[in-house]
């Protein structure tokens, strides 16, 4: 469970000083072993999921967080970054690196008892891919040519040589000609789908008859707590058992409870995201000015004591193959600078600038109220506009109609494909309406590349593009502190935001 950046010295001292993570420490009054008889596990969530369920078009890192648990693709990530078989019991590449080969796990099924097919299987990567309508679900899967099935053996054939495709096949499969997925989604998970109650909570139960290894504990209910007081509360009474994204005065609040703490970041990448298409955000000089107005140490400081790990691009550090720390350095905190850039660029008084904040989310809300004091420094009036998640959903993912926004940007796959895509001009998820040709025609290089040591390069050229055309205002991969209960063992982190059910277990614990 190391989700811990390269200040884990830094981070060991103070989670020492706070509280003491190693070993679980008792409640029980007879001073005995004892197992506990609990089978059911209360987790909190800061927002609620999607409105649909459908895993193809769901959108929040909270609900591929919690259906990550009910959906399995051909394969599925690891702990360690890598990808694993998991409705396929085996996969090949061709040579040209334009076929996938699947062969079908034996026996695996969907959570309403019937058999996973072949047919299952091309069904649900043609749906993904748009093949019958010509619009992809998933733009990843715009270069699918045909998806065919022999006996057990599915073959997936792409317009163009792609190395890492593969990523993106933790796509779910699900069950051909079910058509209630957005309400009462199907998968082959460990966990299968109870119910929901919208702004309440969200209820899975353990698969009897998942293939591999089945889940210790067998119910887990998701708690929405979308009130910050409301989750404190929850917390202080330990009434849940596992709570993720906490701020380092909550830590300490909650430090003599019956809770373990696991300090890292939230593998996502935090910025004052950008409307490049509105003005004055349209003026790269602008964006450049503004840039240099922001310190990163003081937002880090005031939201979690120093805690995260500071970013110049949209990349982040458990991506360590492509990230560069260096960026985080391209601007450097000069007020003057800004200030002379921003007359340079037609505003010597500065401009009133809206930034819009999930409701829900005190980090974001924290960040952008010391944004806001940042700016005034550099003769920018700032305000903030607090909004509900699901119109901040809508309103500014959805339509695009904000200035600016502070929030938190993930992965959906483990590649770089998934933070850079959504800066093409011509990508239904670039919410931010960055639009640069040079980007798109190096995107198209990296995704066409050869070789993983060339498509390395080509994806750092992205990350310089954005940051050089100062696409967003950069700031952190925020600190992330989980809070889980002491009798619970098995968590362990991923290079994406996702939380394993199946590993959780209630433990023995010692007085």
């Amino acid at each position: 469970m190391q989700k811990i950046s390269k200040t884990a010295a830094v981070l060991l001292c103070y989670a020492l000083l706070l509280v003491t993570v190693a070993g679980c420490s008792s409640k029980l009054q007879d001073g005995n072993s004892a197992h506990t008889q609990r089978d059911e596990m209360f987790v909190g969530l800061a927002q609620d999921i999607d409105d649909s369920l459908d895993p193809h078009i769901m959108t929040a890192a909270a609900s591929r967080s919690v259906l990550f648990n009910v959906f399995e693709g051909l394969v599925k990530p690891t702990p360690e970054g890598n990808l694993a078989p998991a409705v396929a019991s085996s996969y090949s590449i061709s040579e040209s690196g334009d076929e996938f080969s699947f062969t079908l796990r034996e026996g695996i099924k969907f959570h309403n008892g019937d058999l996973v097919t072949a047919d299952d299987v091309v069904y649900s990567i043609s749906r993904v891919a748009g093949l019958d309508t010509g619009t992809p679900l998933i733009t990843a899967f715009s270069i699918v040519d045909e998806v065919t099935a022999e006996s057990d053996v599915i073959k997936i054939k792409t317009t163009e040589r792609n190395i890492e495709f593969l990523s993106f096949l933790t796509a779910a499969i699900i069950p051909q000609g079910y058509d209630a997925q957005a309400t009462h989604p199907i998968g082959t998970g460990p966990y299968r789908y109870v119910s929901r109650s919208p702004q309440e909570n969200i209820i899975l139960e353990r698969f009897e008859d998942y293939w591999s290894e089945k889940a210790s504990i067998g119910r887990v209910t998701f708690r929405i707590l979308d009130n910050t007081e409301a989750l404190m509360m929850a917390l202080r009474g330990e009434t849940l058992d596992f709570c993720s994204h906490l701020m380092a005065s909550q830590m300490a609040e909650l430090k003599d409870l019956s809770y373990n703490f696991v300090i890292g970041t939230m593998n996502l990448v935090q910025a004052v995201y950008l409307n490049n298409a509105v003005a004055p955000f349209d003026n790269v000089e602008v964006r450049r000015a503004l840039s240099h107005a922001i310190d990163r140490s003081e937002i880090m400081e005031v939201l979690a004591d120093g805690l995260g790990e500071p970013v110049g691009s949209s990349m982040y550090p458990a991506f360590s193959k492509y990230f560069m720390p260096e960026l985080a350095d391209h601007y450097d905190f000069d007020i003057e600078k800004a200030k002379a850039l921003l007359s340079e660029a037609g505003y010597p008084n500065g401009f009133d600038m809206e930034i819009v904040v999930p409701s829900n989310h005190q980090p974001h809300i924290d960040t952008a109220t010391v944004v806001v004091s940042q700016m005034n420094a550099i003769g920018i009036n700032a305000t903030i506009r607090l909004v509900e998640w699901n119109t901040w959903l809508s309103d500014i993912y959805g339509a695009r109609e904000y200035q600016t926004t502070v929030i938190g940007v993930d992965a959906s796959a483990m590649t770089a494909r998934a933070m850079l895509e959504r800066f093409t001009s011509d990508s239904s998820s670039n919410f931010t309406n960055f639009n640069d040709t040079e980007f798109d025609s190096v995107f198209a290089s990296a995704i066409s590349a050869v070789n993983d040591e060339e498509q390395i390069l080509l994806y750092k050229q992205l990350q310089r593009i954005l940051t050089e055309r100062a696409a967003n205002l950069y700031i952190q991969d925020l600190c992330d502190i989980i809070a889980i209960n002491e009798n619970i063992s098995g968590y362990v982190s991923y290079p994406l935001f996702l939380l394993d059910l199946a590993r959780l277990r209630f433990v023995t614990v010692n007085g």
